[in-house]
C-alpha cells in the first residue's frame, strides 16, 4: 500500500487542481484518475492480501484530499448552529462522499476478480454514476462534487449539457481518463503499435468532438428576443447581524431603497436574496405582516412589477400533518420554512418552500427512521432539522404570464430540479440565496459557476440575487454578462430574454443517471450471486 498511496494522493491533488473556480486546469479532469486506477492495478496484480481493502483504503485517502480540498469551506457554512454540531455536520461532505467513492472502487475490484479489464471499466463508471445519483436523492445528499460540476469554469466546452446534463460530464471525464490509462499501462504491457494507435485515436476523439460540437453550438446558438428587466438586490448585510442586531425594518428599507434606485417603469421582477425578510410571518395571515406591507410598498411605484424575496414563514396545523412539524402550546403544531416569496401589487401572494435542504443543518437526515431524536433538537430550540419544505419544483406567475422558477441557494446544484420547474413553465430562472455564512472562500465561486450550468441545460437566462455576492445574471449559452462583487452593497439590472422552449434535457430530465444506477443494482447483484455460488461450490 506504501507505493501505491502517493499515486493515490498525487489523483486527488489534480483533481482539485482541475476543480472550479480555477479557470485555466479544467483540462486535469481528462488525466485526474489516472493515477488511482495504476494505484488499483497495482494491488491488484501483487501477491498481497486482503486487496480489497487496500483498494478501498487508498482510494478513501485520495477521494478525501480532493473532497476537503475542494470544498473545505463547508466548515465555515455550518459553523452558525454551533461547534458541536458543525463539526460532525461536516463530516458529511468531507468524508460521506469519499467513502461513496471508495466503495465504487472496491466493487470495482470485486467485478474485476469476475471479468476482463475492459469490462469491469465499464462497469466502474456504471457504479460512479449509480453513487453520484444516491448522493443527489438520499437523505444525505450532497452533489456538489459530481464530476460534470467540474467544467462549470469551461462552459464553452458542454453546452452539449442541454441533451445530457452534468453527467453527460462525469461520463465523459471517467472515458478519457480510462483511455489514458489503457495507453498508458498498455506501454508497460508490450500493447502492439495497432492497438495503441486506436487507443490514441479513440483518446483524441473523445476529447476533441464534444468540445468541437460544442464550440459549434456556442457560437451558432441565438437567443430568440423576448426582453424583460430584471433587477438583482444585493443588500450586503453581515449574515450575524442579519438574524440578530440589525432590525428587519431596517434591512427591508436598505433593499427596497436599492431597488426604487435602478428600477424601471418596465421593470417586471425585483429579486431579493434568501431569507431577505428575516422575521417570521404567518403564512395564512401574511398581507396582515407589517413586514409584509413594508416589503409591498415600494412596489407601488412599479405598476407591473413583481419582488420575488427570501422569507421565513410558518404554517400552523391542528395535527402533526407532515414530519417536521413541531408542537406549540394549544394542541397546535408548526412548520417553518425557508421561502421563496413572490408579492405584486395586486393579488394573491405566492409561496414556495425550500424542498433541497442541507442535511443536519436545515433537515433532518431519514427522519421516520431517527425520529426519535426529534424532542432532542426540539429541546435544543430546533437548531438542527428545523425546516419544512415541499416536495416538488415551483413556477411562480406574474400577472402578465412569466413564469419564474424560484430557486433557493443549495437547490441549484440540482440540475433535474430546477429543469422540473422549467418544464412546467419557467422561462427564467431566479437563484436567491446568502453566500455569506461561506465567507470570503472558493465556496462563494463554485456556487456561482455552477449557475452556468443550469442556464446551460435549460436554456434560460439565471438571474442571481445574493445576499453579501456574488449576484449575477447568466444568459442561454452560460455566460456571466453582468456580477457584482463580493461584500458590495449594490443592485444590478438587465434586460434578459425569456425563453418558453424544452431542452431535451428538460423534457427527459436525469435518463443518463437512471439508466446508470440501474446497472450499477444488475452489477451488484451480479458480485453477490457469484460470491455466493462460490461459498457454495467450496462448502460442496
Amino acid at each position: 500500500m506504501k507505493k501505491n498511496l502517493p499515486l493515490a494522493i498525487f489523483s486527488g491533488l489534480l483533481l482539485w487542481i482541475a476543480w472550479p473556480p480555477t479557470p485555466y486546469t479544467t483540462f486535469l479532469l481528462f488525466i485526474g484518475f489516472v493515477p488511482m486506477l495504476l494505484a488499483m492495478e497495482n494491488i491488484i496484480q501483487s501477491t498481497s492480501a486482503k486487496k480489497g481493502k487496500q483498494i478501498f483504503n487508498v482510494a478513501l485517502i485520495g477521494f478525501f484530499v480532493w473532497n476537503t480540498a475542494s470544498i473545505y469551506w463547508v466548515y465555515n457554512a455550518l459553523k452558525q448552529v454551533g461547534e458541536l454540531v458543525a463539526i460532525p455536520i461536516t463530516l458529511i461532505p468531507y468524508a460521506l462522499g469519499p467513502l461513496l467513492m471508495a466503495t465504487a472502487c472496491w466493487l470495482y475490484y470485486r467485478l474485476r476478480l469476475l471479468t476482463g479489464r475492459g469490462w469491469s471499466l465499464a462497469g466502474l463508471v456504471c457504479l460512479w454514476i449509480g453513487y453520484e445519483y444516491l448522493h443527489q436523492s438520499w437523505d444525505l445528499n450532497f452533489p456538489w462534487m459530481t464530476l460534470g460540476n467540474g467544467f462549470a469554469v469551461t462552459h464553452k466546452w458542454i453546452q452539449w449539457y442541454e441533451y445530457t446534463g452534468v453527467y453527460g460530464g462525469t461520463i465523459w471525464v471517467w472515458a478519457v481518463n480510462i483511455l489514458a490509462y489503457l495507453i498508458y499501462v498498455g506501454m508497460r504491457e508490450a500493447q502492439t503499435k495497432q492497438v495503441r494507435l486506436k487507443l490514441i485515436t479513440a483518446f483524441t476523439l473523445t476529447v476533441l468532438v464534444p468540445i468541437c460540437f460544442s464550440q459549434y453550438r456556442y457560437y451558432n446558438y441565438t437567443e430568440q428576443k423576448n426582453p424583460s428587466n430584471i433587477v438583482a438586490v444585493q443588500p450586503n448585510i453581515d449574515p450575524y447581524e442579519k438574524e440578530g442586531s440589525l432590525p428587519a425594518t431596517q434591512q427591508i428599507d436598505i433593499m427596497s431603497r436599492l431597488s426604487d434606485s435602478i428600477g424601471q417603469s418596465n421593470t417586471e421582477f425585483f429579486l431579493w436574496p434568501e431569507t431577505a425578510i428575516p422575521e417570521y410571518m404567518e403564512e395564512a395571515r401574511i398581507q396582515a405582516s407589517p413586514f409584509y406591507s413594508q416589503a409591498k410598498r415600494f412596489l407601488t411605484r412599479f405598476k407591473n412589477g413583481n419582488l420575488l424575496t427570501g422569507a421565513e414563514t410558518f404554517t400552523y396545523y391542528n395535527t402533526r400533518a407532515t414530519k417536521t412539524a413541531s408542537p406549540v402550546n394549544g394542541g397546535q403544531f408548526v412548520d417553518s420554512f425557508s421561502t421563496a416569496l413572490n408579492i405584486e401589487n395586486d393579488g394573491t401572494p405566492q409561496f414556495y418552500h425550500k424542498s433541497r435542504l442541507v442535511p443536519g443543518a436545515e433537515s433532518l437526515p431519514f427522519g421516520n427512521t431517527f425520529s426519535f431524536l426529534k424532542p432532542v433538537f426540539e429541546h435544543l430550540g430546533g437548531a438542527t432539522g428545523a425546516y419544512g419544505s415541499q416536495s416538488d419544483a415551483e413556477v411562480f406567475y406574474s400577472q402578465s404570464g412569466i413564469g419564474v422558477d424560484p430557486v433557493i441557494c443549495y437547490e441549484s446544484i440540482w440540475g433535474g430540479y430546477v429543469a422540473r420547474s422549467v418544464a412546467k413553465g419557467a422561462q427564467f430562472i431566479a437563484i436567491i440565496t446568502n453566500d455569506g455564512w461561506w465567507e470570503n472562500t472558493s465556496g462563494k465561486d463554485q456556487h456561482l459557476d455552477y449557475a452556468k450550468l443550469r442556464a446551460i441545460e435549460t436554456r434560460r437566462w439565471v438571474a442571481r440575487s445574493a445576499n453579501t455576492g456574488i449576484s449575477a445574471f447568466i444568459n442561454q449559452r452560460g455566460d456571466i454578462v453582468q456580477q457584482t462583487k463580493w461584500w458590495t452593497k449594490t443592485a444590478i439590472k438587465q434586460d434578459i430574454n425569456l425563453n418558453s422552449e424544452l431542452t431535451f434535457y428538460v423534457q427527459h430530465g436525469d435518463y443518463l443517471p437512471k439508466a446508470g444506477s440501474a446497472l450499477a443494482v444488475l452489477l451488484m447483484l451480479f458480485v453477490l450471486a457469484m460470491k455466493l455460488r462460490k461459498k457454495r461450490a467450496l462448502a460442496a
